[in-house]
């Protein structure tokens, strides 16, 4: 495999199961726009071969000697990452993802045991069971799978900066990242608006819980929207003028970028010291916060808005996913591997 190369089934071999994991029979494991990169060396750091996928559902197969969690037969899931030092500033806090020494990513990376790590688009994964995620019997896995990664990737940042009654919150984007974004806002209470390139979404943006839906395209829309919102979440990966995002910020509040655009960002003071505006990133969260939007998806009926396939359609999805032609994450039913 290369970058120029489709992808094609191969044989790997899982580790054995070691004291402290647990093996797990995939069921469903999401596409990410993250994995196209890393299986097209976008970003320059892929070791082939590579197995992508991390949002990962299943059930246990396998448990360690010391496991004590999980049993044969639960529900479970893995999201972005398998391991992390354990003892940094960030590790104690649970907030394994920002880890001093690094995480050790699902796939496309290395283990502590020196071995290269394979992620989701797979039969089964053993994965060190501080690492797993419980899934709620209420959450079906296949739209459980996308919510280990476009799920906490919205709900870290709102949960931070407190999205909630009284704050009005916008998501740039309505795709993968923010129809999971606008949904759980909405859940917490937010007053919630979309922030799209055009209307041609609207009818959905309105049905997964926005208020508000408007279009960029409009050049009214900036000047409608200046000092309008506590908290922008911007979900997408293409440069633009943030400067003009900036401007609709609130006093004190925060645009937080959640996508990763090829060249820099490019702020002007003045975005910021008007109205004491901030800008921040968030990537990701911890396990303990990933369990907990879990959760939190399951008390509020969240699940991600999907469109199944079997594993012989992983690069036409890839090709569609680069097309914006997905509503809103494709799911791979690892049932056909």
């Amino acid at each position: 495999m290369s970058a120029t190369e489709e992808l094609v089934p191969t044989t790997i071999d899982t580790r054995e199961v070691g004291p402290h994991d647990v093996r797990i029979a995939v069921a469903y494991a999401g596409i990410c726009h993250s994995d196209i990169h890393t299986a097209r060396n976008e970003w320059g750091n892929t070791a082939y071969p590579v197995v992508p996928g991390h949002e990962i559902a299943g059930t246990v197969s396998e448990i360690g000697s010391e496991v004590t969690k999980y049993q044969v037969g639960d529900r479970v899931g893995v999201g972005c990452f398998v391991d992390s030092c354990r003892e940094c500033e960030a590790c104690v806090l649970g907030q394994e993802q920002y880890c001093r020494r690094g995480m050790v990513g699902t796939y496309n990376s290395t283990g502590r045991n020196g071995e290269p790590t394979t992620g989701g688009y797979a039969q089964e994964v053993v994965v060190d069971a501080n690492y797993v995620l419980r899934i709620p019997d209420s959450l079906g896995l296949d739209v459980a799978a996308p919510l280990l990664c476009a799920g906490i990737t919205t709900y870290s940042p709102l949960r931070h900066w407190g999205a909630g009654p009284g704050k009005r919150v916008a998501i740039i984007g309505l795709g993968g990242l923010g129809h999971m974004g606008v949904k759980i806002a909405a859940a917490m209470g937010a007053e919630v608006s979309v922030i799209s390139q055009s209307l041609k979404k609207m009818e959905d943006g309105l049905r997964l819980g926005a208020q508000h839906y408007y279009a960029t395209d409009d050049p009214a829309t900036f000047k409608q929207l200046r000092g309008k919102f506590d908290l922008i979440i911007n979900t997408v990966s293409v440069n633009f003028d943030i400067n003009k995002y900036m401007g609709m910020l609130a006093l004190n509040g925060t645009l937080v970028e959640l996508g990763l655009p090829e060249k820099p960002i490019s702020v002007r003071a003045m975005s910021l010291t008007a109205n004491r505006r901030s800008l921040a990133g968030s990537m990701i969260g911890g396990i303990a916060e990933t369990q907990e939007m879990l959760d939190f998806c399951a008390e509020h009926d969240l699940g991600s808005e999907i469109e199944v396939i079997p594993a012989q359609q992983i690069n036409e999805a890839y090709e569609r996913v680069i097309a914006s032609d997905v509503r809103y994450r494709f799911v791979i039913d690892n049932s056909t591997l």
